[in-house]
């Protein structure tokens, strides 16, 4: 029996990366662009018609901007959308704007940095992810509640702990909610998110916004500390090293693992040979076998080890690869991860 092609509406206000993404995206296996759409009121009349599985979506555009569209398209008429922007601070800060809003993924336009044939197998691989999601529709898109106070940063100490997090496609809500989760005294944190350059800068403020501990975009040699989270920039892997008793962090370079940059997997090993059991692994939603391995690799060294469960996932791909694998002791809804780690790697560290 013949599979049907993943049918794919292209919005984007430019000509030329319209026909570049649809040559590109009609050049994948079983995937078929049935129309694209210069601007949200053209796509809203070929969504009706067509009725595309997914919706690759452009943030900045006139007429409508593509977060006004993509909060009335997940209101009335729910699909899968991956936002495709260019890299900017604007376009990262937006494109943060999409994800909370409902949006899928994020990929980047290429560019000097980012060439077509980059972009051409992470969107294939992402569509294919996500085409047959079933999106809720949304009323309100807010988070509510208070922001948090800090704590005093000068009472922080150097941590003989730390909180290894990994995530892909719906990573970025699901990184939200472990995070905001965490107390002022947390173990440190290190965190893998799939994700381009530039985009990790604006979702390490959104985060360090509305979490009880400081989020930031890790730089090489940033000290691993309580209630600080490090997040891996864009297009550079993030190991974990130490001296003496002071957990670091290295950003470098490298080749792609499971065609990403930063990897889970890079991640995890190096938490695995540097921390051993004094850390936790979280895997959580997304495409791929990205972080397995690593995952393993942290069990058999001491470490816990925790799954995001599949009904609280938005693809899952990962989490299912690394239980497949025998490295996850526990496997828990997104909501229970955050409790559960603590549990796992700090009892004196007092819950919310």
């Amino acid at each position: 029996m013949m599979v049907p092609n993943i049918r794919v509406l292209i919005v984007d206000d430019s000509a030329v990366v319209r026909k570049v993404l649809a040559d590109q995206l009609n050049a994948e296996r079983g995937i078929e662009v049935v129309a694209t759409a210069p601007d949200p009121y053209v796509a809203r009349d070929k969504i009706v018609l067509l009725k595309p599985d997914v919706v690759t979506l452009d943030i900045e555009m006139p007429r409508m901007d593509g977060l006004t569209f993509l909060k009335k398209l997940m209101k009335h008429y729910p699909l899968p959308v991956i936002i495709v922007s260019s890299l900017t601070r604007k376009g990262g800060e937006m494109a943060m704007e999409a994800l909370a809003c409902g949006a899928l993924d994020v990929i980047s336009k290429p560019s000097a940095a980012y060439s077509v044939g980059d972009m051409r197998v992470q969107l294939a691989d992402k569509i294919r992810a996500v085409a047959h999601i079933a999106i809720k529709r949304r009323v309100d898109q807010a988070h509510t509640g208070a922001v948090p106070v800090r704590s005093n940063p000068a009472l922080r100490q150097t941590t003989s702990k730390v909180l290894a997090m990994g995530a892909s496609t719906g990573g970025t809500e699901a990184i939200r909610t472990v995070l905001t989760r965490l107390p002022p005294n947390a173990p440190g944190v290190v965190i893998v998110q799939h994700m381009p350059a530039k985009f990790t800068t604006s979702f390490a403020q959104r985060l360090d916004d509305l979490c009880q501990i400081r989020v930031k975009e890790a730089v090489d040699g940033d000290t691993v500390v309580n209630g600080l989270a490090l997040l891996a920039p864009g297009n550079y892997h993030l190991l974990l090293k130490r001296s003496g008793s002071r957990y670091f962090v290295e950003v470098k370079g490298g080749p792609l693992v499971h065609h990403q940059r930063p990897a889970v997997d890079v991640l995890f090993r190096s938490v695995a040979k540097t921390a051993g059991a004094n850390a936790v692994g979280i895997i959580m939603t997304g495409m791929g076998a990205d972080g397995a391995a690593g995952l393993l690799e942290m069990k058999a060294a001491g470490a816990g080890t925790i799954a995001q469960d599949e009904k609280s996932c938005v693809v899952f791909g990962m989490p299912k690869e690394a239980i497949r694998a025998g490295g996850v002791d526990k496997i828990l809804p997104l909501e229970e991860i955050s409790r559960s780690a603590l549990a796992m790697i700090a009892p004196i560290v007092r819950h919310p």
